[in-house]
């Protein structure tokens, strides 16, 4: 798991920490560096940003200038760090594993640096996109969701064949939160092409993927993921409340938690470490019994900060006279845009 990760000229990150939980709930406005944050780890994993495109507007370009993102390990690899660096004059980038505290493991050593190397590999960071989602798709071998939701027909189609049984636990769980529907189906409009329909439970008829609303294939590409038999390791989702009615925030966040706290579920799996992001004081509310989760994201000058909400002093207090969603909405968190406050 990242205890936290430090940036350094990354964007509106020009010197900013953030501490990271097994879950983590990134909130606050445009502009503040939320959304920076998954870019940053999708960077990483894909090792493809151009220097200049990471680099914090208005630093000076030397030989010297550099952008640095330093994501520190907690168990099984304290006292390790991994650092992304992108050298802005030569146009390169470079990442390396440094011992950071005496009593490391050193992480020169084959093991742990081919072990970190799997985990970069294979972070995922998701923003959803309801069309993408829908769209049919070409069979392949160990097929897995895109950063859009697109692909979901394939995923889906091998969660059935490969675990049936996890596969009718969607199902169950997909009419319990949307108790219109009852059962996933799958169309073959061409050899080799799957798509996905929902069958409407009061007359049986099978609605298209292309038919049903944002929501309803937002909701399920989210609980899609929970649903995993090997999920990635570190999960990056942009709002994953977005486009999502009220009622059925509280299982989106039970989905993420299924993710990051497996055993909370029955699940025997290793955690997933999650940091999701949202504008929504609905969304912030559930998650009130647990500051240490909330980092609140507030835009300064022209730079970004973070703070965990449970290092505030007065976070019981302020909570015994409001929601938490109206406290943050209200300005006193912090983390709302400047004008309003």
């Amino acid at each position: 798991m990242i205890k936290r990760i430090k940036f350094h000229n990354f964007k509106v990150l020009r010197q900013a920490e953030l501490p990271l939980e097994r879950f983590t709930l990134l909130v606050g406005p445009n502009g503040s560096g939320k959304s920076t944050v998954l870019e940053a780890l999708e960077g990483i994993r894909r090792k493809a940003l151009h220097p200049l495109s990471v680099l914090t507007a208005g630093v000076p370009i030397s030989s010297k200038t550099y952008t640095e993102v330093r994501l520190e390990w907690g168990k099984p690899f304290e006292g390790i760090a991994t650092v992304a660096r992108w050298h802005t004059s030569a146009g390169t980038f470079s990442i390396s594993h440094i011992q950071i505290t005496p009593d490391a493991e050193p992480p020169a050593a084959d093991p742990i640096r081919a072990q970190l190397d799997s985990l970069l590999a294979r972070i995922r960071v998701f923003a959803f996109h309801a069309p993408s989602i829908a769209a049919q798709v070409k069979l392949t071998p160990n097929a897995e969701l895109a950063d859009d939701g697109s692909n979901l027909a394939a995923v889906l189609d091998r969660l059935r064949d490969e675990v049936p049984e996890r596969f009718e636990a969607l199902n169950e769980e997909l009419h319990r939160w949307l108790p219109e529907f009852d059962h996933i189906l799958f169309k073959t409009p061409a050899e080799g092409v799957r798509k996905f329909l929902l069958r409407r439970q009061a007359d049986r008829t099978p609605i298209p993927a292309e038919n049903l609303s944002q929501g309803t294939l937002l909701a399920l590409a989210m609980l899609t993921i929970s649903y995993l038999p090997s999920p990635p390791p570190i999960v990056g989702i942009e709002e994953p409340d977005r486009g999502i009615h009220p009622r059925l925030l509280r299982d989106i966040r039970d989905a993420l938690y299924r993710l990051a706290y497996p055993e909370d579920f029955g699940e025997k799996r290793e955690p997933v470490q999650v940091i999701a992001t949202t504008h929504s004081p609905y969304m912030l509310e559930l998650f009130r019994d647990h500051p240490e989760e909330i980092v609140i994201a507030e835009k300064v000058g022209n730079e970004a900060r973070f703070h965990r909400l449970a290092d505030r002093p007065d976070i019981e207090e302020i909570l015994q006279d409001t929601s938490l969603g109206e406290a943050w909405y209200s300005g006193i968190l912090g983390g709302v845009p400047q004008e309003q406050r």
